[in-house]
């Protein structure tokens, strides 16, 4: 993929967040889903970004820039679980179903074999499905395992702290289609990686307001940029939004497991810093239903969360360093930036 068409993926991804967003979130408040900005994101083809150009996509690293940029402007749509959704798709060598896509990927490891990619399945419950009301549902299993499609039946509505949709379906009986997926395509890590990219989109969103603020906010005579807290809160909030995106773009330069879960626990350590220095700069109009400050601290908080936290994708790590004894893990860290640096040179 070229530079020039990666920045027009992001350019185009920008600018319809940008336009939409704002309204989209009303309507979500309110009930309703935000039909427009959905119509325009898949009239645009950005669902099929992170797809490889032989694909019609432009690579993972496009499809990266859209969820940043989802994340920046806190789109109310399953972009995440669509973009990941249509590459398992790809990657199962099945067609993706029309309309918004959702994903129940279990952890990575987990010891029981999901109910919900068997297909003589009588009933299970998925928890916690993103946007499940209004989408295709797709159930991971374990890497191996398979790709189900469900059309949910039985919805019950719930939600995130943001006010995203997070709902419990019950399925009975076998999905409507079971296809296998290369052993390599890990669907959990997968959506891991997609949410450490919103978090990205979210944390410079954060910090752009804050030094805004900071410098729009008069006290005792000055802004609040020149006294030296707030400096300092404002410095930890930029480092810990730039060292989430370096992550971020290593993993998608050298897509592994590693880099993944190198990825979405910064992301979701960060997050939780960038949060709460943030609405300390604020002081008390940050949790404010009229500032818009929360719509991304929310989204924050719960998406560090989600597809795991921190804690889990570092014991992920602290496995995969085990493995091979303490001797190894130098040699490990090694060959991981170096295949990072070959294909960064190969780009």
């Amino acid at each position: 993929m070229s530079d020039e068409v990666a920045r027009l993926v992001e350019q185009t991804a920008n600018d319809l967040f940008s336009a939409e967003s704002e309204a989209a979130r009303e309507a979500l408040a309110e009930g309703a889903w935000p039909e427009r900005l959905w119509q325009i994101f898949a009239e645009t083809g950005l669902a099929q970004a992170a797809l490889p150009e032989e694909a019609g996509g432009a690579g993972l690293a496009a499809g990266l820039a859209v969820l940043r940029a989802a994340g920046r402007h806190a789109a109310p749509i399953p972009v995440a679980e669509t973009m990941i959704g249509t590459l398992l798709c790809h990657c199962a060598g099945a067609e993706a179903p029309d309309g918004p896509l959702t994903l129940y990927a279990p952890p990575t490891g987990a010891l029981a074999m999901q109910p919900a990619v068997r297909e003589d399945i009588d009933a299970a419950t998925l928890p916690r499905v993103p946007w499940a009301r209004i989408a295709t549902v797709l159930a991971v299993g374990a890497p191996g395992q398979g790709l189900a499609f469900f059309e949910p039946a039985d919805v019950i509505e719930g939600a995130n702290l943001a006010g995203e949709p997070r709902d419990n379906v019950a399925v009975s009986g076998p999905p409507a289609r079971l296809v296998a997926l290369p052993p390599e395509v890990d669907g959990f890590a997968l959506m891991a990686l997609a949410r450490a990219a919103q978090l990205r989109g979210a944390m410079e969103q954060v910090l752009d307001m804050t030094v805004g603020y900071a410098g729009d906010r008069v006290q005792f005579g000055r802004p609040l940029k020149r006294f030296q807290a707030i400096q300092h809160y404002l410095a930890e909030i930029a480092g810990e939004a730039a060292a989430s995106g370096a992550a971020v773009d290593a993993a998608a330069q050298a897509p592994n497991t590693f880099g993944f879960a190198v990825a979405k626990a910064r992301a979701s350590q960060a997050a939780g810093t960038v949060a709460r220095l943030a609405h300390q700069v604020h002081g008390a109009i940050g949790y404010t239903a009229e500032h818009d400050l929360h719509h991304w601290t929310k989204r924050l908080w719960a998406w560090r969360d989600e597809c795991g936290n921190e804690a889990y994708w570092w014991q992920v790590l602290g496995a995969e360093a085990a493995r091979g004894g303490g001797a190894a893990l130098w040699p490990t860290m090694v060959a991981a930036a170096s295949a990072i640096a070959n294909e960064g040179d190969a780009a």
